[in-house]
């Protein structure tokens, strides 16, 4: 197995938010629920990346903020409704807002 790290962010719909981050080029993984009426855990992936979604409400704060290294952010800034790129000293990126209120930057390094 390859080691990987897999950040957990709270969310109140768990479809809600897989449909949001497919902008961002991210597919669910998998999903589980202990019984049909308790809440759902989701993983999602997009190349080299993977983040898990809760609606569990002990697990992780609302308003975590992580930021995606990607090749193309302007592809991605695109998907996103166009929002701008800033330029900083350490590459281009730009930040969205999922709709559980958890920042994401997503950028690119100067290569």
């Amino acid at each position: 197995m390859t080691e990987r790290l897999a950040p957990i962010l709270r969310v109140r719909d768990a479809d809600v938010a897989v449909a949001w981050y497919a902008r961002l080029g991210f597919t669910r993984q998998f999903e589980h629920r202990f019984a049909p009426d308790l809440p759902r855990y989701t993983g999602i992936a997009r190349p080299g990346m993977e983040i898990h979604l809760s609606e569990h409400a002990g697990d992780a704060t609302p308003g975590t903020l992580l930021y995606l290294y990607v090749d193309d952010v302007d592809a991605l800034a695109a998907a996103c409704g166009g929002v701008e790129v800033r330029s900083q000293d350490w590459g281009r990126d730009f930040e969205v807002t999922d709709p559980d209120g958890n920042r994401i930057r997503v950028g690119t390094v100067p290569g």
